[in-house]
């Protein structure tokens, strides 16, 4: 057998030409301690703040204290599968999660893993956990409505797209139920909603994904899932994560989005545990003392964009457990103080069956009527003083003194008003329907109607103008003002002789 020496040299040649010696390094560190969700490392010396980095067993870490002698890091998994001596190395990137429309419709876990068992999420775009909000330059006044579909809260406590808006009360008073009435009603609105479920039981969360299921609203929402079962880091950064979700979208797609956080005040807690392991000082109630920090820096990324940067929102709308009310406990008082008003639910309506159980007299919204069409204006004007005075005769009223005509029928009419605006639970309704109620009982309609009919009443009223005026509702709709007040009057008078 001839072997062509020539073609063999020819190859060797080529080789030695296309030969590139790249030499990877990567710093290499050493774990010395670990549990509970942190470990330290000594080694990583020039490892940044917040940079991943990557254990022998390919579970991810996050560098969160810089020490002189060694690196407090918290652990993005399994920390019982971590032991000392394992090695660890830098992946010199900040911590990021994938977004893009392929998470729409899907549970994922805070760093973008599918829990929904619908296979794999293929995504090829990044986006760092923590952002910078956008400055003062970038944004514009909050004006466009982000209707809830809940009477009381359109009416009294207006949400605008790129609102930060706070729901606060007690275990069990109704929180989430608004937060999902409110992903429920931007169905066909093209608002893309985060739901981050913090530090709750899976059967919990898996029983709110089958509501958004039930009625449509999976289709426009990603759910963030860290459960109580989790370890504490994964609750730290789920909220940080949904925002980069829906950051895609309002930054990327000039979208409107609305992140739920439920809730913050177990965000807090898994901070508080993961602070006291890595010998951070304690300040009030033993949280840290950037607790503030936590929760602000999160929720000044709620914005609506000027128009020069494409004019999409964020609206947050983060929730806080309190204990027996106590709306001035350290972390209710922080998130107070960031968002731009707060809806307050109090146990006492609760369960009195006034549900959504909003006290009117500390609710508020700092948008207020600019958050509002103007029909919603016209006919909610006085209603929240109304109803706080209402609120002040009937504790008066209940000492057993004679009262005038006059507070009798401030009474009459209050009882009337608060029955009017219960709402069922997952039932909310549209704006041109809000204001057709709220006008009849505000002009005085409901005043000689029983009150146990009252819904009865309002469900009726609704039938008939949508069967034989539909016009004024659509008027309604279209215009957002009530264009022909007059005729809208002889319309519920017409029906109120015949019910």
């Amino acid at each position: 057998m001839k072997i062509n020496t020539g073609d063999i040299a020819s190859v060797i040649k080529k080789e030695i030409e296309n030969y590139a010696a790249e030499l990877t390094t990567s710093e290499i560190g050493t774990v010395v301690e670990v549990g509970d969700g942190i470990a330290r490392i000594y080694g990583l010396r020039n490892v940044m703040a917040n940079e991943m980095i990557e254990f022998e067993n390919g579970i991810l870490g996050l560098a969160f204290n810089l020490e002189e002698e060694s690196v407090g890091a918290i652990i993005l998994g399994d920390f019982l599968e971590i032991k000392e001596g394992f090695r660890v190395k830098r992946l010199n990137r900040v911590l990021e999660v994938p977004v893009g429309p392929a998470l729409v419709g899907r549970v994922v876990d805070p760093l973008g893993r599918p829990l929904d068992n619908k296979g794999e999420i293929k995504t090829v775009r990044a986006r760092p956990v923590e952002f910078k909000a956008p400055g003062i330059s970038k944004r514009q006044p909050v004006r466009v409505p982000l209707q809830t579909g809940i009477k009381s809260i359109d009416s009294m406590t207006p949400i605008g797209r790129g609102q930060r808006e706070l729901i606060i009360g007690d275990r069990g008073t109704g929180k989430t139920a608004i937060a999902i009435d409110t992903i429920i009603n931007q169905k066909g609105t093209g608002v893309i909603c985060v739901y981050v479920a913090i530090g709750q039981k899976a059967s919990t969360v898996s029983q709110v994904v089958n509501t958004l299921e039930k009625n449509g609203a999976m289709g426009h929402t990603i759910v963030v899932m860290a459960t109580a079962s989790d370890p504490a880091p994964l609750l730290y950064i789920a909220p940080y994560a949904g925002t980069a979700m829906a950051e895609y979208f309002m930054y990327e797609e000039k979208k409107d989005t609305l992140c739920v956080y439920d809730d913050l005040t177990k965000q807090a807690n898994a901070y508080r545990q993961l602070s006291l392991l890595l010998r951070r000082p304690p300040g009030r109630e033993a949280f840290p003392g950037d607790v503030f920090y936590l929760h602000s820096r999160l929720l000044e990324r709620a914005a609506k964009l000027s128009d020069s940067m494409g004019g999409g929102s964020l609206t947050s709308l983060p929730i806080i457990e309190t204990q027996e009310g106590e709306v001035s406990a350290y972390i209710p008082t922080n998130v107070i103080s960031i968002t731009d008003g707060q809806i307050y639910l109090v146990p006492e309506l609760f369960f009195a069956g006034v549900r959504p159980a909003v006290d009117v007299g500390i609710s508020v919204s700092r948008v207020g009527g600019h958050a509002q069409i103007k029909a919603m204006k016209t006919v909610a004007g006085s209603l929240r003083l109304d109803l706080a005075s209402f609120r002040e005769l009937e504790a008066f009223a209940q000492l057993g003194t004679e009262l005038d005509k006059a507070t009798q029928r401030q009474l009459d009419r209050g009882r009337r008003m608060v029955e009017l605006l219960k709402q069922p639970q997952y039932r909310p309704m549209s704006e041109e329907d809000q204001v057709l109620a709220l006008f009849a009982g505000v002009n005085g309609f409901l005043d000689d109607v029983p009150v146990e009919r009252v819904h009865e009443f309002e469900t009726r009223l609704l039938e008939s103008v949508k069967a034989f005026n539909k016009d004024i509702l659509d008027d309604i709709k279209g215009m957002r003002k009530i264009s022909d007040p007059e005729k809208l009057i002889t319309v519920i008078k017409k029906f109120k002789e015949g019910f």
